[in-house]
Protein backbone atom coordinates (compact mmCIF):
# COMPACT_ATOMS: atom_id res chain seq x y z
CA UNK A 1 0.00 0.00 0.00
CA UNK A 2 1.09 3.16 -1.10
CA UNK A 3 1.77 5.93 1.97
CA UNK A 4 0.43 9.16 1.92
CA UNK A 5 3.36 11.40 1.09
CA UNK A 6 3.41 9.40 -2.38
CA UNK A 7 0.28 10.65 -2.99
CA UNK A 8 1.38 14.33 -3.47
CA UNK A 9 3.67 16.18 -5.74
CA UNK A 10 5.12 19.60 -5.95
CA UNK A 11 5.64 20.88 -9.25
CA UNK A 12 3.46 18.74 -11.58
CA UNK A 13 1.84 15.23 -11.89
CA UNK A 14 4.46 13.05 -14.08
CA UNK A 15 5.01 11.06 -11.38
CA UNK A 16 1.71 11.26 -9.53
CA UNK A 17 -0.12 9.85 -12.37
CA UNK A 18 2.42 6.72 -12.82
CA UNK A 19 1.14 3.30 -11.61
CA UNK A 20 4.27 3.05 -8.99
CA UNK A 21 6.20 6.13 -8.68
CA UNK A 22 10.13 6.49 -9.08
CA UNK A 23 10.60 7.67 -5.60
CA UNK A 24 8.51 5.12 -4.03
CA UNK A 25 10.60 2.11 -6.05
CA UNK A 26 13.83 3.53 -4.95
CA UNK A 27 13.12 4.08 -1.66
CA UNK A 28 11.89 0.47 -1.13
CA UNK A 29 14.69 -1.02 -2.58
CA UNK A 30 16.95 1.42 -0.87
CA UNK A 31 19.00 2.43 -4.16
CA UNK A 32 21.91 4.56 -3.98
CA UNK A 33 21.51 8.07 -5.37
CA UNK A 34 23.01 7.60 -8.88
CA UNK A 35 20.56 4.54 -9.42
CA UNK A 36 17.67 6.67 -8.20
CA UNK A 37 17.94 9.06 -10.39
CA UNK A 38 18.53 6.90 -13.78
CA UNK A 39 15.69 5.55 -13.39
CA UNK A 40 13.62 9.37 -11.66
CA UNK A 41 14.81 10.29 -15.63
CA UNK A 42 13.67 7.15 -17.36
CA UNK A 43 10.42 7.28 -16.24
CA UNK A 44 9.82 10.78 -16.60
CA UNK A 45 11.05 11.32 -19.98
CA UNK A 46 8.04 11.22 -22.37
CA UNK A 47 6.29 13.49 -19.62
CA UNK A 48 8.54 15.95 -19.02
CA UNK A 49 12.13 16.51 -19.96
CA UNK A 50 12.09 14.00 -23.22
CA UNK A 51 15.56 13.80 -25.04
CA UNK A 52 17.75 15.66 -21.68
CA UNK A 53 15.72 13.76 -19.55
CA UNK A 54 17.28 10.82 -21.22
CA UNK A 55 20.80 12.22 -21.46
CA UNK A 56 20.40 12.73 -17.82
CA UNK A 57 19.74 9.29 -16.89
CA UNK A 58 22.94 8.17 -19.16
CA UNK A 59 25.22 10.52 -17.63
CA UNK A 60 23.79 8.67 -14.01
CA UNK A 61 24.67 5.31 -15.69
CA UNK A 62 27.47 6.31 -16.54
CA UNK A 63 28.76 7.31 -13.35
CA UNK A 64 27.55 3.70 -11.99
CA UNK A 65 29.63 2.18 -14.65
CA UNK A 66 32.58 4.46 -13.38
CA UNK A 67 32.31 3.91 -10.21
CA UNK A 68 31.02 -0.37 -10.06
CA UNK A 69 32.83 -1.75 -13.39
CA UNK A 70 36.02 0.57 -14.23
CA UNK A 71 38.19 -0.93 -16.14
CA UNK A 72 41.01 -1.81 -13.68
CA UNK A 73 44.03 -2.31 -16.36
CA UNK A 74 42.87 1.13 -19.00
CA UNK A 75 42.32 3.46 -16.48
CA UNK A 76 45.07 5.61 -14.55
CA UNK A 77 42.95 6.83 -11.14
CA UNK A 78 40.75 3.89 -10.04
CA UNK A 79 38.58 5.15 -7.50
CA UNK A 80 39.92 4.15 -4.38
CA UNK A 81 37.93 1.65 -1.65
CA UNK A 82 36.58 3.50 1.67
CA UNK A 83 39.01 1.25 3.55
CA UNK A 84 42.15 2.32 1.86
CA UNK A 85 41.58 5.59 1.95
CA UNK A 86 40.62 5.56 5.90
CA UNK A 87 44.17 3.65 6.40
CA UNK A 88 45.88 6.77 4.31
CA UNK A 89 44.11 9.53 6.58
CA UNK A 90 45.31 7.23 9.64
CA UNK A 91 48.56 6.99 8.32
CA UNK A 92 49.20 10.51 7.72
CA UNK A 93 47.14 11.75 10.99
CA UNK A 94 49.26 9.42 12.95
CA UNK A 95 52.79 11.24 11.71
CA UNK A 96 50.78 14.85 12.64
CA UNK A 97 49.06 15.60 8.94
CA UNK A 98 45.74 17.33 9.29
CA UNK A 99 44.34 19.01 6.25
CA UNK A 100 47.69 18.79 3.89
CA UNK A 101 49.42 20.22 6.68
CA UNK A 102 52.00 19.20 9.81
CA UNK A 103 52.17 20.99 12.73
CA UNK A 104 56.00 22.18 13.91
CA UNK A 105 56.37 19.64 17.06
CA UNK A 106 54.36 16.80 14.18
CA UNK A 107 57.51 17.30 11.75
CA UNK A 108 60.24 16.84 14.07
CA UNK A 109 59.08 13.65 15.41
CA UNK A 110 58.21 13.08 11.65
CA UNK A 111 61.94 13.60 10.76
CA UNK A 112 63.02 11.83 13.08
CA UNK A 113 61.74 8.67 12.45
CA UNK A 114 62.77 8.87 8.59
CA UNK A 115 66.49 9.58 9.43
CA UNK A 116 68.66 6.94 8.55
CA UNK A 117 69.99 4.44 11.42
CA UNK A 118 73.38 5.28 10.60
CA UNK A 119 73.18 8.98 11.53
Amino acid sequence: MTSKVYNKQIGGSHYKDMVLQPSEFINKNKLLFAEGNAIKYICRHAHKGEVQDLEKAKHYIDMIIERDYYDKENWNNPPEDWVTGYNKWKELKDKGVVNGKVKLGDLKKLIKKERCPHN
